[in-house]
């Protein structure tokens, strides 16, 4: 299959190497507005994991200065979003109905009016549309998702998700509701898609929190569910101190066992603070030996399963657009409950 990448930022860097390492894929054609980029110099791109951008050959794939020129003009069997969150809707929108398949990177959209639209388009014109969630291709998330599917410890019944970074004071637009969309819809969103693939969508939600403006700074959620003894919640958000700048992790609660997780960066080093670890009911503790260690390796699942999934014409069961749009749409209420103090219905996924 043959793919175009929009946009030369980090994400497009790591998509872009990514797809190297993955047997019948070709990264044929690059849009970016940034000519120094597109020239295959990616010196100045740096993540906060993963390579630094080196210079790139080239030679062999089509350039374009937009994505809309390269998804009109490429010979190209899907188009890889790696735009800012305010541009996925438009050109999601316009290779799908170009005839594209379209893998795009999350937040699906800002809206979900706009995700709305998106998978509406793919609906209509029979295309794959893919959404970028990693979180569930990192090692601990992966395997307490393989656990849950087993069933070998019976069905979930609850959990609780952390994510919180420091103020990312380096990040130009994110506190821009337009652009990024703040802390809820560019950090949360992973934990938000995460509680929808386990556990369905939320009935309801309950948030308190500290707002910045018009976007979520800090909270706390409880999801409600019809079946009143799941019992599901989360904490993200941004702190203003930089010592700690990122924690996730998670307890997942199943009926024989509870599946714990933290992980944090503190002082700019790493830190596992707690292994992925099994308490089961019988009074052992287990922790797994897991694979991939190196964040790319969840990249390289990730683009795997977008490739057999446009190969094979059936759906996702992490990467579908429906489970991204509901996502952003658990956001959007999250906040709407900060703002009212109220609890807000979440209607059917």
């Amino acid at each position: 299959m043959k793919v175009g990448i929009a946009g030369i930022g980090f994400m497009g860097m790591v998509h872009y190497l990514t797809y190297q390492k993955i047997d019948g894929v070709d990264v044929v054609a690059l849009a970016e507005p940034n000519e120094k980029r597109l020239r295959g110099d990616w010196t100045d791109i740096q993540g906060n994991f993963g390579p630094r951008g080196e210079m790139m050959d080239l030679s062999g794939v089509a350039r374009y200065p937009d994505a809309v020129a390269m998804i009109d003009k490429a010979d190209i069997d899907f188009v890889d979003i790696c735009l800012p969150p305010s541009l996925h809707a438009p050109v999601a929108i316009h290779g799908l109905g170009s005839g594209k398949h379209v893998f795009c990177e999350k937040p699906i959209a800002l809206t979900a009016e706009d995700a709305n639209a998106m998978v509406a388009t793919a609906e209509q014109g029979g295309k794959r549309l893919l959404i970028g969630h990693v979180l569930p291709y990192f090692p601990e998330y992966r395997k307490a998702y393989e656990i849950i599917q087993s069933g070998m410890y019976g069905p979930a019944i609850g959990g609780h998700f952390k994510r919180v970074i420091s103020d990312p004071a380096w990040l130009a637009d994110f506190w821009n509701p337009d652009l990024m969309g703040g802390p809820m819809l560019d950090l949360h969103v992973h934990d938000a898609h995460y509680v929808r693939l386990l556990f369905g969508m939320p009935k309801a939600v309950t948030t308190q929190g500290r707002m910045r403006g018009d976007l979520a700074e800090y909270w706390n959620t409880h999801f409600v569910f019809e079946e009143k003894n799941l019992v599901v919640s989360a904490t993200s958000g941004v702190i203003h101190q930089q010592g700690r700048s990122f924690l996730h992790g998670f307890e997942i609660h199943l009926e024989k066992a509870t599946l714990a997780f933290e992980f944090a960066v503190i002082g700019g080093q790493p830190e596992l603070l707690l292994p992925l670890t099994i308490l089961a009911d019988d009074g052992s503790v287990e922790r797994p030996v897991l694979d991939g260690g190196d964040p790319m390796s969840a990249f390289e699942a990730e683009l795997t399963e977008v490739l057999r999934s446009i190969g094979s014409g059936e759906p996702s069961p992490i990467l579908a657009g429906d489970l991204a749009r509901d996502a952003v749409t658990i956001c959007h209420h999250q906040t709407q409950s900060i703002a009212t103090g109220n609890r807000v219905a979440c209607g059917p996924g």
